[in-house]
């Protein structure tokens, strides 16, 4: 798998990107911890109340257990404990359920902040990168021959301008027909670097000792 280009400067712009994305995602993953964890932080009175309610309920109970022990009104002095318990049980359930509430708002703003602004990143990074990667590989196993070259100048010649191709030859085609070397790898070259890649030295080359 190709996961670079050949080019320098295509190569540069490659890595920058990647360490670019990959800074992206590290600066939303943090931004949606900071507001998940800020957010979360609104549930510190529910929780106060919570933990102060239970703690009072369990405090009139035992009170109320004491005073039910009291012969002949021990039950009618317990009742107003018992019932003053109850009610601290309802506070802290009320501020269970507020805790509740704020810990998965928290949790749904941090995701948001957070994944909103990776996933539209990603859908123009990712298949960009997927589609060099992919074309990249594919082509890097057809220029290890000079036979090989032959498809990629002839793919050159389908898709690349008319002006790009009179710097290549003054008839490109019959070059290529002809099977002139320096004109088919001349021509592989200008296709293989819309991809990222480069012509290898091949022996008969042109730079290449006979």
């Amino acid at each position: 798998m190709k996961l670079f280009a050949d080019t320098p400067l295509r190569r540069t712009l490659q890595v920058v990107a990647d360490l670019l994305f990959v800074a992206w995602l590290c600066l939303w993953v943090w931004a949606g911890m900071a507001v998940h964890d800020g957010t979360e932080q609104l549930a510190g009175p529910a929780r106060q109340t919570d933990s102060a309610a239970s703690s009072m309920a369990e405090q009139l109970r035992d009170a109320g257990g004491r005073l039910s022990g009291t012969p002949l009104v021990g039950d009618e002095l317990a009742v107003p404990f018992d019932k003053a318990a109850e009610a601290s049980d309802g506070l802290a359930s009320a501020g269970r359920d507020t805790v509740d509430a704020v810990e998965r708002l928290a949790l749904l703003l941090g995701l948001s902040v957070a994944t909103i602004p990776i996933l539209i990143v990603s859908a123009i990074h990712l298949p960009i990168r997927w589609r060099f990667i992919r074309e990249a590989t594919a082509g890097a196993r057809f220029i290890d021959a000079q036979e090989d070259l032959d498809l990629f100048a002839l793919r050159a010649l389908a898709h690349q301008p008319m002006r790009v191709l009179a710097q290549v030859s003054d008839d490109p085609a019959g070059a290529w027909r002809a099977r002139d070397p320096d004109v088919v790898r001349r021509l592989a070259a200008l296709e293989l670097a819309d991809v990222g890649l480069r012509p290898k030295k091949l022996p008969g080359s042109p730079g290449t000792a006979a």
